[in-house]
């Protein structure tokens, strides 16, 4: 007899993700699920500060709330250099609290945690001339 089972429920997915790229930190807001989400919310557990300390990054109107986040979509913010960053001694370890809704209303809330030491301890190599492939200088 073949036992049944039923597939996975499905529901919108909202992460928030820090990346590095040749030593440039950003941070990003997606919808990984296969459907979308709506009243979407971060909190974050410490402000930080973007663009040489200039720009709040954890305050900006796109964490605060988002009305509807499709399926696939993403909302990727550039942060500042990773070491200066560092430097000014913004918080390298973040708790971000991810809250929004299903279509039919269904309520979702994870907690995710950062640890922006891992990119600092990784470096980077950056090519620094096309024409001398191979040639790579680390960061």
């Amino acid at each position: 007899m073949a036992h049944l089972t039923s597939p996975p429920p499905q529901r919108p997915e909202v992460i928030i993700d820090f990346a590095v790229e040749e030593g440039l930190l950003s941070v990003g807001l997606k919808n990984v699920g296969p459907t979308s989400a709506y009243r979407v919310r971060i909190l974050f557990d410490k402000p930080f500060c973007g663009l040489g300390g200039e720009k709040s990054i954890s305050g900006m109107r796109l964490f605060r709330g988002l009305d509807f986040l499709p399926p696939e979509k993403e909302y990727r913010q550039f942060v500042d250099r990773l070491h200066a960053y560092a430097k000014r001694k913004e918080p390298l370890r973040i708790k971000a609290t991810v809250s929004y809704r299903d279509r039919d209303g269904n309520r979702y809330e994870e907690t995710i945690w950062h640890d922006l030491r891992i990119f600092l301890e990784l470096g980077q190599a950056k090519l620094i001339n096309k024409q001398n492939y191979g040639q790579l200088q680390p960061q």
